[in-house]
């Protein structure tokens, strides 16, 4: 059997009463196909070009919420009052990292490592004169770069910082070590703003160092951020063992020794001139991912509830365009983008009319979605408001076209996730449908064995993975899923209409229910 209904596994389902409940189908009645086509037919519009995350077409589509949200009255809650919660991924690696030393060649993550986050691209670029410059360290007590110009030069430097035989550090003359030996990035803005065009720093403890900049240097998936910003921060560098050290050094190495000795012993910084021929190429990539999630928020009237949050999302980005092909993504998402449009709009009527949720609500669009659910990632990794006081999760992602099971009956959705953390979040939803709605409700992508896995593959699930339920509104896929045709012509707005109505009733009883909903299922 693909559908169930929860009446018969859960036992009876108490309706809630008060007087909100009688305010629900007027403001679900607000929910209307012309509405919800007056949306979409500007979001899957040629002007905003696929809406893909980072470009313009997604930036317009961004604007677009917003004044949206600003027409319902909606406050701006993100930082200093913003609609906008700015999201940044960026993946940096090596194209080609080359190291050559008076003519042998040297290997990456063997002989020396090099993170692509702190250093900018480098062209082979050759240097005949290495200058080895203590710790490069300046500060009050210890000042390695006193009357030394490092201007264009490659310097060579010890990790650390010098600490004499009693324990004592040079730089803050106690026994606890400074920040010079705890950051080496500080070493390298140093250099930077010192005009030097190469550090290489002798790393005492390499092995151990090497295997975690392995994981970290082949690691090159989106992480948090715009990324460090080496060509403004950093001078170039490389960690190397002192094997490449010695080498450096030459006929050198007893006077750097005893320099070092002096460095330690008395807080005497001496720079050495080493003869050498050393070549470094630094080929490096970067990709970077920059996109906003948009927050409307309709705050809670009741004091003692007010603080729980009931979160509502759809994603808004899409494959934006290749040439000339643009990607509109009528059903993927744009067809979820007006659904949470439309319920915000019934939130928004709700407050004005002073029946306004006992709960708060945040609707939430997000961005990064096709490029693996980053936007919603990003906000349970920075959310605005705490998710211990998040309750549920809402998820809306194609819901506006009919797939080839149900042609002969469009009057269904896959409800995906309800049951998996709460029986109370699925038993809202099922008396909401057969209150108002009485669309089929069909769980068969709900299942645990589901070969597409959609309960792990849409922004829901990383509010689940957190703890907090969440259940998922889908109508499955068609022929036209991630390809051109996907236009506004082809949505059902009648049928479209009725879910986001089921989503609103669902939203507004978990905002208005006497107690907040308990998660029951392990």
């Amino acid at each position: 059997m693909l559908w169930i209904s929860c009446l018969s596994v859960y036992g009876q389902y108490q309706a809630p009463s008060g007087p909100w409940v009688e305010s629900a189908e007027s403001l679900g009645a607000l929910i209307t196909g012309e509405g919800l086509k007056e949306h979409l037919s500007i979001l899957a519009s040629d002007e905003f070009e696929g809406r893909e995350t980072g470009q313009p077409g997604q930036r317009l589509a961004a604007e677009y919420i917003a004044k949206v949200f600003e027409g319902y009255g909606m406050p701006r809650v993100v930082g200093d009052s913003s609609y906008f919660q700015k999201i940044a991924f960026t993946a940096e690696g090596w194209n080609r990292i080359a190291l050559v030393l008076n003519g042998e060649s040297y290997r990456h993550l063997w002989d020396y490592y090099a993170y692509p986050s702190t250093n900018a691209a480098m062209p082979e670029t050759s240097f005949e004169e290495v200058l080895f410059l203590g710790y490069g360290i300046e500060s009050e007590r210890y000042n390695d770069y006193k009357g030394v110009d490092v201007k264009g030069k490659a310097i060579l430097i010890y990790d650390g910082e010098p600490v004499d035989a009693s324990g004592t550090s040079r730089v803050t003359g106690t026994q606890q070590l400074s920040d010079w030996a705890k950051d080496w990035r500080r070493k390298l803005r140093l250099a930077r703003e010192k005009g030097a065009s190469l550090v290489l720093v002798i790393d005492g403890n390499f092995k151990q160092n090497v295997a975690e900049a392995r994981r970290a240097i082949f690691n090159t998936g989106l992480q948090y951020g715009e990324g460090e910003n080496p060509e403004q921060n950093y001078a170039n560098n490389c960690f190397i063992t002192t094997k490449v050290a010695k080498e450096i050094l030459g006929g050198e190495y007893k006077k750097v020794i005893r320099a070092r000795k002096n460095m330690q012993k008395k807080g005497k910084s001496k720079a050495l001139p080493l003869s050498c021929q050393l070549t470094l190429q630094l080929d490096k990539f970067k990709r970077q991912v920059l996109g906003e999630n948009v927050l409307g928020y309709i705050e809670g009237t009741d004091e003692k509830r007010k603080d729980e949050l009931l979160v509502i999302t759809a994603h808004y980005d899409h494959l934006g365009r290749r040439g000339s092909s643009i990607y509109n993504g009528a059903d993927d998402n744009g067809s979820g983008t007006s659904t949470v449009l439309e319920v915000a709009e019934a939130f928004a009527a709700a407050k004005k009319q002073g029946i306004g949720p006992r709960r708060s609500v945040l609707l939430m669009l997000v961005s990064g979605e096709e490029k693996g659910l980053l936007g919603s990632q990003y906000y349970v990794e920075h959310p605005v408001f705490p998710l211990e006081s998040t309750i549920a999760d809402i998820n809306v992602d194609m819901v506006g076209r009919v797939d080839e099971k149900h042609k002969d009956n469009p009057e269904y959705i896959y409800v995906i996730g309800s049951d998996r953390m709460s029986t109370e979040l699925h038993q809202i939803n099922e008396q909401a449908n057969a209150t108002y709605t009485k669309l089929e409700l069909d769980y068969t992508y709900n299942a645990d064995d589901d070969p597409n896995r959609y309960y792990y593959r849409s922004d829901h699930y990383n509010f689940a993975e957190r703890g907090i339920p969440a259940i998922f509104y889908f109508n499955g896929t068609h022929p036209d899923y991630h390809r051109t045709s996907d236009t506004v012509d082809k949505i059902q707005f009648d049928k479209m209409a009725k879910i986001g109505q089921l989503v609103f009733y669902t939203a507004w009883e978990l905002a208005n229910r006497e107690e907040r909903i308990k998660v029951d299922v392990k």
